[in-house]
């Protein structure tokens, strides 16, 4: 799956399952733009990257106010002067059960994050991804379609939102050649989990195949997802959760 002479927008870059991704896109020859709020995570990412050949762009930024989000686009197109691929990865893990005092705060921060950020990347990379025939692949989540763990209320429903703003992407830019998927992980080993009662490891066990992903086994189905070997899948969504919906 060669990525050679693309360039790659990544939010959500500075670990986890967007560090891999930016890795895996300059070991395949693409050009990668990295998000996030943690510059000294974001430069450590972007010299593995370059190690690896890549020309990279970091760009700190907190894609929760509108002005950075909307800079974002600008400043990877000012430096590249195209974009190929939007992988919309960056994400939050917030719990506030409905009648806790904190619930509105809670909901406000994970939605500006998880999808307002999104929304605002998506609606001004569209115009280029156009001219290029490119392709957005949008990270979501299994947990859009769970409702077992209390609290989690914010962040289900924004995956909910990501995979059917994903759904009416793809069918707006479709007659344009542009291609708009989603990603739906199970349990990652990521620290997204960080400051929670629940983690990775303890969602092993309701797996049907008794694990936890890697980082690396997402950033490949999203490679997967933005190659040319899917260039008939749009509106879809792919789902790495090690069997956690079979349970």
């Amino acid at each position: 799956m060669s990525f050679a002479n693309k360039v790659v927008l990544i939010t959500g870059g500075s670990a986890g399952i967007g560090a891999k991704t930016a890795e895996s896109f300059a070991t395949e020859g693409a050009s990668v733009a990295i998000v996030g709020r943690n510059e000294a995570k974001l430069n450590l990412v972007a010299v593995v990257c370059q190690k690896l050949g890549a020309t990279v762009l970091t760009i700190k930024a907190d894609i929760s106010k509108d002005a950075d989000a909307d800079s974002v686009v600008k400043k990877t197109i000012d430096k590249f002067g195209k974009l190929d691929v939007l992988v919309n990865n960056a994400g939050i893990l917030r719990e506030a059960n409905v009648l806790s005092e904190n619930f509105l705060k809670t909901y406000d921060e994970v939605m500006d994050i998880n999808m307002r950020g999104a929304v605002r990347i998506t609606y001004f990379a569209a115009p280029y991804l156009i001219k290029t025939k490119g392709n957005i692949v949008n990270v979501s989540s299994v947990a859009a379609n769970c409702t077992s763990r209390p609290g989690n209320t914010a962040y289900r429903t924004s995956k909910a939102a990501m995979n059917h703003f994903t759904r009416c992407v793809a069918l707006d830019l479709a007659t344009h050649g542009v291609r708009v998927n989603s990603v739906s992980p199970g349990p990652v080993m990521t620290d997204i989990f960080e400051g929670l009662e629940v983690n990775a490891e303890k969602l092993r066990t309701r797996t049907a195949l008794q694990r936890v992903s890697e980082p690396g086994e997402i950033a490949d189905m999203i490679m997967y997802v933005a190659s040319d070997k899917a260039r008939g899948a749009t509106g879809s969504n792919y789902v790495v959760d090690n069997g956690m919906l079979l349970s």
